[in-house]
């Protein structure tokens, strides 16, 4: 008995490993990936095409010397889709988050912008006709966005960067959601060896995989901020190396652990990642939703 307590010492509570290396690296990635209101930049659509329009109409009526030539170059213009500008009428603009790789968009088109509150929306669509109304999805969105203008003052700004700081604290979430989905996908592709492995056997796996990229991805990050410091470009061959490396360590500990061939190894797990991958987009689009709706 005292020889297998000491061999249960000597491994760490997979769970307990969980806890500690995410909050690690949560701590780590919330201190790096943190939107202020100053990188968030706004930028106004409209104007850009109502100024390319411009160029082009300048253009044109130089070399217009009738009213019919002046006309004609107005009349093409609307059927490439110009329009004159309204001044009472409110641009669309799209919030981007600046950053060196990646960057955010939210965009508000007009008809939200041209409502002050809810309270004048409401009235508006009142109103209208029945069939004109705005119904389901589209209502819903529409209201949700007239009421961030509502409580946001129309900032834009702040808008965007309570969105996207929301929604990346709510990673550590969705990777826990992800983790009992994942163990099921591992469940359906080793069916035939349920007697085996049970469903709470492919979810310590995938925890010891979740512990293991973490552990990665602080590693990765850090030599992203390593190449911002050094600007030494053979850092990118390393990183490349490291998620070769990354990919080939997955894929040997899923042969180890379910003692099959390379063929179905590999195969299974190619099947594994592209359902991961299908339902990590789905997560990220639900998350942001709720997000949404939460700011």
């Amino acid at each position: 008995m005292k020889n297998i307590k000491v061999i249960r010492k000597k491994y760490l509570h997979p769970v307990r490993m969980y806890v500690f290396t995410s909050a690690v690296f949560f701590l780590v990635f919330f201190s790096m990936f943190h939107v202020s209101e100053k990188d968030v930049s706004i930028t106004n659509q409209r104007a850009k095409v109502e100024e390319g329009f411009s160029t082009i109409k300048e253009e044109a009526f130089k070399k217009a010397k009738t009213k019919e030539d002046s006309a004609g170059i107005i009349k093409g213009l609307e059927l490439l889709g110009y329009k004159e500008a309204d001044e009472n009428k409110k641009p669309d603009s799209v919030v981007r988050a600046k950053n060196k790789k990646n960057g955010f968009s939210y965009s508000l088109s007009s008809d939200v912008s041209n409502y002050k509150t809810l309270k004048e929306y409401d009235s508006v669509q009142k109103t209208l006709p029945a069939n004109k109304r705005d119904a389901g999805l589209t209502k819903i969105i529409t209201r949700r966005s007239v009421g961030l203008n509502e409580k946001y003052n129309g900032d834009q700004q702040k808008i965007a960067t309570e969105l996207i700081n929301k929604f990346i604290h709510s990673i550590p979430y969705l990777l826990f959601v992800s983790l009992p989905l994942y163990a099921l996908y591992l469940k359906l592709l080793y069916i035939r060896h349920r007697k085996q492995y049970y469903f709470a056997d492919h979810g310590v796996f995938l925890i010891h995989l979740y512990v293991f990229t973490f552990l990665f991805l602080l590693f990765y990050f850090g030599l992203d901020k390593l190449e911002e410091q050094t600007h030494w470009k053979g850092i990118g061959f390393v990183q490349t190396i490291l998620i070769l490396t990354g990919l080939f360590y997955t894929l040997k500990a899923m042969k180890n652990f379910y003692k099959q061939g390379w063929g179905k190894t590999i195969m299974k797990f190619i099947i594994f990642n592209v359902l991961c991958l299908i339902s990590l987009v789905i997560l990220f689009a639900l998350f942001l939703a709720i997000t949404y709706y939460q700011i």
